[in-house]
């Protein structure tokens, strides 16, 4: 398993919810409603204390910070993240993309397409930048691109994604003159594409060699990417090129393990294995003492941390969002891009930032020797399409969160679900919308985490 001893640091600094971005407000949300004097700010609903020390250890190496610093860039991108999900609902259909930037994302900016949000966007404390494309257009030409792939060869456009910071599709080829003909076959406004020259031809990253986490069948490895729970039966999530359906797994240990009980590549890049009796989900990331408390959705520029059974932690930063990426066995959509170095057998492990849950390492491109870029397929998907449970720090030993209960003092907000940014639940006879995308944990009931929800 990937465990890691590990100790929780800044402790105070999240508990006192200290705000480092400069004038991003979370006090009330747009409708006007106040938070109550009980709620979390956002740094300690995710809990940003609890990054576990390997974590930070990884990110002081690799990404050129100290202590301080690395504790202050997390509590900063769990404000900003509240932030961005407030302005992206305020602005609807005007919504462009938002990402943090500088050492300690000490800078939120946020993009629209009308100058007349600016003055809104400003107020919350956050850069405006007025831009050509929303991102809904962004996305909808980046699904026509993902279903012409299924017909149309991709191994000389092997990657593309959305970027919000050059508001536009952008397209890596290894053979420029490729990207025209896949534009005319997805029917894509090459307008709304900008085209990259790279050598990059991303791989999974599983291997054939012995060594830690876990094997599949007669020797493959690959690495546990988070322990779940449905209902009473335990086991984790990992990358769907690792094993299929009915694939036998063995720990680093040798012993009998598991059973992969579904598994999607290409097309996706996700499975879960349920695990025998004498395997038990824990809510830890490569033995740390620190725990799992969530899986919200880190956003672009954000830091992010991988823990293999190859090369261990590493960390980085996303670069992209609902990236497409063509491997030799076809074309996986909907993984997020990252900076972040990673080699074979590290496939299936974990993503993390601070304590909330990402996904889980698919492949790349590079090493951690000269540096590379890793894509992950994130966790809320594979929670939400297999009925899974993350495995937190406030889970209970039987069924997690009791994905059944609509929660006290009722309402359609139910502890286990998976929501998305827009959906919206009742609870105690209000109505509120999903600011960011997460996996709901028990006392993360909307009118306690306005980082997470929003009154209308």
């Amino acid at each position: 398993m990937l465990q890691r001893p590990a100790a929780a640091v800044c402790a105070a600094l999240a508990a006192a919810g200290t705000l480092l971005v400069a004038g991003l407000s979370g006090s009330a949300n747009a409708s006007g409603h106040a938070a109550a004097p009980d709620t979390l700010t956002a740094a300690q609903t995710l809990r940003t204390a609890d990054a576990p020390a390997a974590l930070l250890d990884a990110m002081e190496r690799d990404l050129k910070l100290d202590r301080q610093q690395a504790a202050h860039r997390l509590v900063n991108e769990a404000e900003a993240g509240a932030t961005a999900g407030r302005l992206r609902a305020d602005l609807g259909g005007d919504f462009a993309g938002a990402w943090v930037q500088d050492a300690e994302s000490g800078t939120l900016t946020v993009a629209t397409t009308d100058a007349r949000d600016v003055p809104a966007i400003r107020a919350r404390g956050a850069r405006a930048a007025v831009v050509h494309h929303s991102l809904a257009s962004l996305d909808a030409a980046k699904a026509r691109l993902d279903r012409a792939a299924a017909r149309h060869a991709t191994n000389d456009t092997p990657v593309w994604y959305v970027d919000v910071r050059s508001n536009s599709l952008v397209i890596q080829a290894v053979r420029p003159a490729a990207v025209r003909p896949l534009l005319a076959a997805a029917g894509v406004d090459p307008a709304l594409v900008r085209s990259m020259k790279s050598a990059e031809r991303p791989r999974p990253l599983y291997d054939l060699r012995g060594g830690d986490a876990y094997y599949i069948g007669s020797g493959s490895r690959c690495s546990i990417g988070f322990p779940i729970t449905r209902s009473s039966q335990q086991g984790f999530v990992t990358a769907g090129h690792c094993g299929r359906s009915g694939s036998t797994t063995t720990g680093s240990n040798r012993v009998a393990q598991g059973t992969f009980q579904a598994s999607v590549f290409p097309g996706n890049d996700m499975a879960w294995v349920a695990t025998n009796a004498n395997w038990t989900a824990t809510p830890y990331v490569n033995g740390s003492s620190a725990q799992v408390a969530g899986s919200t959705q880190a956003m672009v520029g954000a830091s992010v941390c991988r823990s293999g059974s190859t090369t261990g932690w590493h960390c980085g930063t996303v670069q992209q969002l609902n990236t497409s990426v063509t491997y030799q066995e076809g074309t996986v959509s909907g993984v997020t891009r990252t900076s972040v170095c990673a080699e074979p057998g590290d496939s299936g492990g974990s993503f993390i930032s601070g304590s909330q849950a990402q996904g889980v390492t698919s492949g790349g491109s590079g090493n951690c020797t000269s540096g590379g870029t890793t894509y992950f397929q994130p966790v809320n998907p594979i929670l939400q399409t297999y009925g899974l449970t993350l495995k937190t720090s406030g889970s209970g030993p039987g069924d997690p969160g009791d994905p059944g209960d609509p929660g006290d003092p009722g309402g359609t907000w139910s502890a286990g679900t998976v929501y998305s940014a827009g959906d919206t639940v009742t609870y105690g006879g209000a109505t509120y919308r999903c600011l960011q995308d997460h996996q709901a944990q028990p006392g993360w009931q909307p009118p306690a985490v306005p980082a997470l929800w929003q009154r209308i």
